[in-house]
Protein backbone atom coordinates (compact mmCIF):
# COMPACT_ATOMS: atom_id res chain seq x y z
CA UNK A 1 0.00 0.00 0.00
CA UNK A 2 1.16 3.50 -0.80
CA UNK A 3 1.31 6.26 1.80
CA UNK A 4 0.48 9.84 0.81
CA UNK A 5 0.97 13.06 2.74
CA UNK A 6 0.00 16.61 1.85
CA UNK A 7 1.25 20.08 2.75
CA UNK A 8 0.26 23.57 1.68
CA UNK A 9 3.49 25.49 1.06
CA UNK A 10 1.99 28.88 0.30
CA UNK A 11 -0.56 30.82 -1.71
CA UNK A 12 -0.54 33.73 -4.12
CA UNK A 13 -3.00 35.98 -5.91
CA UNK A 14 -3.16 35.11 -9.61
CA UNK A 15 -2.66 38.43 -11.40
CA UNK A 16 -3.59 37.26 -14.90
CA UNK A 17 -6.84 35.42 -14.20
CA UNK A 18 -10.15 36.60 -15.69
CA UNK A 19 -11.72 36.48 -12.21
CA UNK A 20 -10.24 36.90 -8.71
CA UNK A 21 -8.24 33.74 -8.01
CA UNK A 22 -5.98 32.47 -5.26
CA UNK A 23 -3.49 29.72 -6.13
CA UNK A 24 -2.50 27.33 -3.34
CA UNK A 25 0.88 25.63 -3.70
CA UNK A 26 0.61 21.99 -2.62
CA UNK A 27 3.26 19.37 -1.97
CA UNK A 28 2.14 15.76 -2.42
CA UNK A 29 4.52 13.11 -1.10
CA UNK A 30 4.49 9.32 -1.34
CA UNK A 31 6.77 7.69 1.27
CA UNK A 32 6.96 4.01 0.24
CA UNK A 33 8.72 4.54 -3.10
CA UNK A 34 5.72 3.59 -5.26
CA UNK A 35 5.65 5.20 -8.71
CA UNK A 36 2.47 7.27 -8.97
CA UNK A 37 1.29 7.36 -12.58
CA UNK A 38 -1.25 10.10 -11.86
CA UNK A 39 -3.55 11.29 -9.08
CA UNK A 40 -7.12 12.49 -9.51
CA UNK A 41 -7.25 14.73 -6.47
CA UNK A 42 -10.34 16.19 -4.82
CA UNK A 43 -9.96 19.00 -2.31
CA UNK A 44 -12.42 20.46 0.16
CA UNK A 45 -11.30 23.75 1.71
CA UNK A 46 -12.78 25.14 4.93
CA UNK A 47 -12.21 28.30 6.93
CA UNK A 48 -11.77 27.81 10.68
CA UNK A 49 -12.70 31.26 12.02
CA UNK A 50 -12.26 30.41 15.71
CA UNK A 51 -8.52 29.95 15.17
CA UNK A 52 -7.65 33.65 14.98
CA UNK A 53 -8.04 36.88 16.96
CA UNK A 54 -10.44 39.66 15.91
CA UNK A 55 -10.15 43.37 16.63
CA UNK A 56 -13.16 45.44 17.66
CA UNK A 57 -13.62 46.84 14.16
CA UNK A 58 -13.59 43.34 12.68
CA UNK A 59 -16.05 42.09 15.31
CA UNK A 60 -18.44 44.91 14.39
CA UNK A 61 -18.31 44.03 10.69
CA UNK A 62 -18.90 40.33 11.42
CA UNK A 63 -22.06 40.84 13.51
CA UNK A 64 -24.33 39.94 10.57
CA UNK A 65 -22.43 36.69 10.13
CA UNK A 66 -21.81 35.49 13.69
CA UNK A 67 -23.76 37.82 16.00
CA UNK A 68 -22.25 39.56 19.01
CA UNK A 69 -18.79 38.50 20.18
CA UNK A 70 -20.26 36.97 23.36
CA UNK A 71 -22.08 34.38 21.23
CA UNK A 72 -19.17 33.35 19.02
CA UNK A 73 -18.51 30.16 20.95
CA UNK A 74 -21.87 28.89 19.64
CA UNK A 75 -22.22 30.73 16.31
CA UNK A 76 -18.69 30.82 14.86
CA UNK A 77 -18.62 27.51 12.99
CA UNK A 78 -16.30 26.42 10.14
CA UNK A 79 -17.22 27.96 6.78
CA UNK A 80 -17.17 25.96 3.58
CA UNK A 81 -14.90 27.84 1.20
CA UNK A 82 -14.41 25.71 -1.93
CA UNK A 83 -14.43 22.31 -3.61
CA UNK A 84 -11.78 21.75 -6.26
CA UNK A 85 -10.41 18.96 -8.42
CA UNK A 86 -6.91 18.62 -9.84
CA UNK A 87 -5.06 16.07 -11.97
CA UNK A 88 -1.64 15.62 -10.39
CA UNK A 89 0.97 14.36 -12.90
CA UNK A 90 3.03 11.25 -12.30
CA UNK A 91 5.80 11.33 -9.73
CA UNK A 92 7.98 9.23 -7.46
CA UNK A 93 8.76 10.62 -4.03
CA UNK A 94 7.06 14.00 -4.09
CA UNK A 95 5.73 16.67 -6.41
CA UNK A 96 4.58 20.28 -6.09
CA UNK A 97 1.44 21.48 -7.87
CA UNK A 98 -0.76 24.58 -8.03
CA UNK A 99 -4.40 24.45 -6.94
CA UNK A 100 -6.28 27.51 -8.29
CA UNK A 101 -9.43 28.60 -6.43
CA UNK A 102 -11.72 31.22 -8.05
CA UNK A 103 -13.21 33.79 -5.67
CA UNK A 104 -16.49 35.67 -5.60
CA UNK A 105 -17.29 39.18 -4.38
CA UNK A 106 -20.96 38.32 -3.90
CA UNK A 107 -21.97 39.61 -0.46
CA UNK A 108 -24.78 37.05 -0.30
CA UNK A 109 -22.01 34.45 0.16
CA UNK A 110 -20.90 33.98 3.78
CA UNK A 111 -17.19 33.62 2.99
CA UNK A 112 -17.19 36.96 1.13
CA UNK A 113 -18.73 38.69 4.16
CA UNK A 114 -16.10 37.05 6.33
CA UNK A 115 -13.10 38.03 4.16
CA UNK A 116 -14.38 41.58 3.70
CA UNK A 117 -14.76 42.01 7.45
CA UNK A 118 -11.09 41.32 8.17
CA UNK A 119 -8.54 44.12 8.42
CA UNK A 120 -5.25 42.21 8.52
CA UNK A 121 -3.64 39.09 9.94
CA UNK A 122 -4.24 35.61 8.57
CA UNK A 123 -7.18 33.40 7.60
CA UNK A 124 -6.94 29.84 9.01
CA UNK A 125 -7.73 27.21 6.37
CA UNK A 126 -8.16 23.45 6.59
CA UNK A 127 -7.63 21.54 3.33
CA UNK A 128 -9.17 18.05 3.19
CA UNK A 129 -8.12 15.63 0.45
CA UNK A 130 -9.58 12.58 -1.24
CA UNK A 131 -9.42 11.10 -4.72
CA UNK A 132 -8.07 8.23 -6.80
CA UNK A 133 -4.43 7.28 -7.28
CA UNK A 134 -3.13 5.24 -10.22
CA UNK A 135 0.08 3.35 -9.45
CA UNK A 136 2.54 1.92 -11.96
CA UNK A 137 4.13 -1.35 -10.85
CA UNK A 138 6.07 -4.22 -12.40
CA UNK A 139 2.92 -6.14 -13.28
CA UNK A 140 0.87 -3.20 -14.55
CA UNK A 141 -1.34 -0.54 -13.03
CA UNK A 142 -3.26 -0.60 -9.78
CA UNK A 143 -5.80 1.80 -8.34
CA UNK A 144 -6.03 3.05 -4.77
CA UNK A 145 -8.30 5.56 -3.06
CA UNK A 146 -6.82 8.48 -1.16
CA UNK A 147 -7.77 7.98 2.51
CA UNK A 148 -10.31 10.44 3.89
CA UNK A 149 -8.05 11.45 6.79
CA UNK A 150 -5.53 13.26 4.58
CA UNK A 151 -5.45 17.00 5.30
CA UNK A 152 -3.26 20.08 5.56
CA UNK A 153 -3.54 23.46 7.24
CA UNK A 154 -2.56 26.88 5.98
CA UNK A 155 -2.90 30.45 7.26
CA UNK A 156 -3.58 32.73 4.30
CA UNK A 157 -2.58 36.39 4.76
CA UNK A 158 -5.62 38.67 4.45
CA UNK A 159 -3.44 40.83 2.20
CA UNK A 160 -3.29 37.98 -0.36
CA UNK A 161 -7.10 37.82 -0.57
CA UNK A 162 -7.27 41.60 -0.93
CA UNK A 163 -4.60 41.55 -3.65
CA UNK A 164 -6.65 38.98 -5.61
CA UNK A 165 -9.76 41.15 -5.33
CA UNK A 166 -7.96 44.40 -6.16
CA UNK A 167 -6.55 42.81 -9.32
CA UNK A 168 -10.11 42.71 -10.72
CA UNK A 169 -12.03 45.21 -8.54
CA UNK A 170 -9.46 47.89 -7.58
CA UNK A 171 -10.68 49.89 -4.58
CA UNK A 172 -14.21 48.62 -5.22
CA UNK A 173 -16.76 45.94 -4.37
CA UNK A 174 -20.14 44.97 -5.74
CA UNK A 175 -23.52 44.06 -4.37
CA UNK A 176 -26.47 42.31 -5.98
CA UNK A 177 -29.75 44.25 -6.32
CA UNK A 178 -33.21 43.28 -7.51
CA UNK A 179 -33.93 44.65 -10.98
CA UNK A 180 -36.67 46.97 -9.72
CA UNK A 181 -34.29 48.50 -7.17
CA UNK A 182 -31.60 48.87 -9.82
CA UNK A 183 -34.09 50.57 -12.15
CA UNK A 184 -35.19 52.93 -9.37
CA UNK A 185 -31.59 53.78 -8.56
CA UNK A 186 -30.88 54.40 -12.25
CA UNK A 187 -33.85 56.80 -12.47
CA UNK A 188 -32.63 58.63 -9.36
CA UNK A 189 -29.12 58.88 -10.81
CA UNK A 190 -30.44 60.15 -14.15
CA UNK A 191 -32.85 62.68 -12.56
CA UNK A 192 -30.02 64.31 -10.59
CA UNK A 193 -27.54 63.96 -13.48
CA UNK A 194 -25.10 62.14 -11.22
CA UNK A 195 -22.06 60.75 -13.07
CA UNK A 196 -21.49 57.51 -11.10
CA UNK A 197 -23.35 54.91 -9.04
CA UNK A 198 -21.25 55.91 -6.03
CA UNK A 199 -22.54 59.47 -6.38
CA UNK A 200 -26.13 58.20 -6.49
CA UNK A 201 -25.68 56.12 -3.34
CA UNK A 202 -23.94 58.96 -1.53
CA UNK A 203 -26.84 61.28 -2.41
CA UNK A 204 -29.37 58.74 -1.13
CA UNK A 205 -27.44 58.26 2.09
CA UNK A 206 -27.17 62.00 2.57
CA UNK A 207 -30.96 62.32 2.14
CA UNK A 208 -31.49 59.59 4.75
CA UNK A 209 -29.23 61.35 7.27
CA UNK A 210 -31.02 64.66 6.63
CA UNK A 211 -34.43 63.01 7.17
CA UNK A 212 -33.29 61.50 10.48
Amino acid sequence: MSELSFACLGARAERYAVAPTIVFRLRVAESTGEAVHCLALRSQIRIEPLKRHYGDGEAERLVDLFGERSRWGDTMKPLQFAHATLMVPGFTGEVEVDLPIPLTYDFDVATTKYFHGLEDGEIPFLLLFSGTMFLQGETGFSVEQVPWDKEATYRLPVATWREAMDSIFPDAAWIRLRRDNLDALARFKSRLALPTWDDALEALLAERVTDE
